[in-house]
């Protein structure tokens, strides 16, 4: 039997007022779970206990400082990037990401609507890879129920679909790459198309090191 484990983050939300966050971004990984990761897994845990930080790596907090981070060094928060970094190169996975720039939409039921036509797009693009499993399993925790109940209309196409909301969000670091790749994908997509960066995203990364991760992650684009 064979099962396709995708694992689903997102950045942004479906609002439009002030403070709103300018991008919406989805970010996926897909393991096919015949393909081992555990020795991966294992070196990138290793190296987390080295550090000294072992929980989840949740990759907004870890920019801006806050939360677990408030008190942890540039250095180190920059080791425990390079952990999961390192960790999402070497997997046998494939990635992808839509970003959705919010100045083309005007509320949230477009929006909706867009992305639910970018995704939509994407699995039918692909529909021969989704067809050899027996069994789809998406990890979305319904962060945000509009996606959810989107990724649910699409994928609910295949037979042995299966969306699990509830899962160990610590263990499960493959849910913690797609929630790396969110913000790597909107570092990137805010300079191709000359946005503004947070002062927490100029000062964690320079364009020289987005441009090496970017690079090396291209290899396992879906």
């Amino acid at each position: 039997m064979k099962r396709l484990n995708i694992f689903v983050d997102e950045t942004g939300e479906f609002g439009f007022g002030n403070g709103a966050s300018e991008l919406y971004g989805v970010s996926f990984t897909f393991h096919e779970q015949n393909d081992d990761i555990i020795p991966e897994l294992n070196k990138l845990n290793t190296r987390l206990e080295r550090i000294g930080y072992t929980d989840m790596i949740h990759m907004a907090d870890l920019i801006m400082k806050r939360g677990d981070y408030s008190r942890f060094p540039i250095d180190k928060r920059k080791s425990i990037f390079n952990s999961i970094y390192q960790f999402s190169r070497r997997i046998s996975v494939k990635y992808a990401t839509i970003i959705i720039d919010k100045k083309y939409t005007d509320n949230a039921r477009i929006l909706r609507q867009k992305l639910s036509i970018e995704i939509n797009n994407m699995v039918k693009e692909h529909e021969k890879y989704f067809n050899k499993f027996n069994s789809i399993v998406i990890y979305y925790d319904n962060g945000q129920e509009v996606l959810g109940t989107i990724l649910d209309a699409i994928f609910s196409r295949y037979e042995g679909f299966e969306h699990r909301i509830e899962f160990d969000h610590k263990e499960k670091r493959l849910f913690q790459v797609s929630d790396m790749l969110t913000y790597i994908d909107k570092y990137d997509y805010k300079y191709k198309n000359k946005m503004s960066f947070t002062k927490s995203e100029k000062y964690f990364f320079n364009l020289d090191e987005i441009r090496k991760i970017l690079k090396e992650l291209d290899k396992k684009r879906f």
